[in-house]
């Protein structure tokens, strides 16, 4: 199992006093020291109009990650690819493939935020079928090497091939999976899971569940299973004062900032994202003590690697590790990483 770096440029605090500039500065150092780790990967969030992160362009970060590393691959966490035309997209992570030696892995999902769509003037309610349409146009784009045409309900377009083309063929492809759908879509469409493990347990019981699942689906459209990612949220707490802060910290993350972000009241949540009523209820309310191994590493190396040892036996081929959480500060960020490379990631095969 391998690990990589993630973040969604959380920022949105009450009494904050760090700058959105100086939060993306602090995710460019530790892009690149993940790269400097020996880290697989490092994924980086869109987010737009002070919703829950202050990250818009990931592109343009990880184009100086690309400029500056040599070996890590680099990744959106995800491309709200809704918000975008898909030739622009296909256009633009194409051009950092080439850049970067083939080093991207894309990843795309349709967002949760109604703010983030309002000034674009894109249809929330209709948001999954564009992402849909967006993601296949994408793909071949990738895909068939010469002009394209399509005639969709939201794109249309006759005789485009884009350039440059990205140097791997094809770009590897993941679609970032809250609900059924997107699972469905990822196995039609032939492309990796990415998942986050709270709402694989809420949704389908546990990431072995999204896994079998995932795999059916993918055998039902006569395409070989792709890799099952996730993200965790990391602390290391050695005794029960930081354990206690730790905590804190993370609820404090999903009542100020996932929450508001999330679409929570089902009356005016489009029927795809009702679901979501539940994950923000439970946010809100979620105690200390519940914060478990369904969303967060926290504690002593040897309790993070039991619970990643669980994680590997479900399938899972890598791990998104989200340290800069909460307001943690930059120095104890990078401390925490390289306290997992040394102690924790020797006990994977791959880590």
């Amino acid at each position: 199992m391998q690990f990589g770096y993630f973040t969604l440029s959380d920022n949105h605090y009450v009494d904050n006093r760090r700058p959105a500039n100086q939060l993306i500065a602090d995710i460019l150092d530790e892009a690149l020291y993940a790269d400097q780790l020996g880290m697989h990967s490092a994924w980086i969030g869109e987010h737009h109009f002070s919703t829950l992160g202050v990250l818009s362009c990931p592109d343009l970060v990880l184009a100086q990650v690309a400029a500056r590393t040599a070996k890590i691959r680099l990744a959106p966490a995800v491309t709200v690819l809704p918000l975008h035309h898909p030739i622009r997209v296909a256009e633009q992570w194409a051009t950092l493939d080439l850049l970067s030696g083939g080093r991207v892995d894309f990843a795309a999902g349709r967002g949760y935020d109604r703010r983030e769509y309002a000034p674009l003037h894109v249809s929330f309610e209709d948001n999954q079928a564009i992402f849909e349409e967006g993601m296949e146009v994408v793909r071949r784009l990738w895909g068939e090497g010469g002009p394209v045409t399509h005639h969709g309900k939201y794109y249309r377009f006759d005789d485009v091939a884009i350039t440059p083309q990205p140097l791997q063929r094809p770009i590897p492809s993941y679609v970032a999976s809250f609900s059924k759908p997107s699972i469905e879509l990822a196995a039609r469409l032939g492309c990796h899971l990415i998942v986050a493990p709270f709402a694989a347990a809420m949704t389908f019981g546990g990431l072995r569940q999204v896994r079998e699942l995932y795999e059916a689906t993918c055998v039902r459209y006569g395409r070989t299973p792709g890799r099952l990612m996730c993200s965790y949220f990391l602390h290391f707490a050695d005794d029960p004062a930081a354990q206690q802060a730790a905590r804190a910290r993370q609820i404090r993350y999903y009542r100020e900032c996932a929450a508001p972000a999330f679409p929570g009241d089902p009356a005016t949540a489009p029927p795809s994202y009702r679901y979501f009523a539940e994950i923000v209820d439970r946010l809100n309310k979620v105690r200390p003590e519940d914060l478990g191994e369904n969303s967060v590493l926290l504690g002593p190396p040897s309790q993070i690697i039991d619970t990643l040892k669980q994680v590997e036996a479900a399938g899972v081929a890598e791990v998104i590790l989200y340290v800069n959480v909460g307001l943690k500060p930059h120095p104890q960020v990078r401390d925490e990483m390289a306290r997992f490379m040394a102690e924790v990631a020797p006990a994977f095969a791959g880590g």
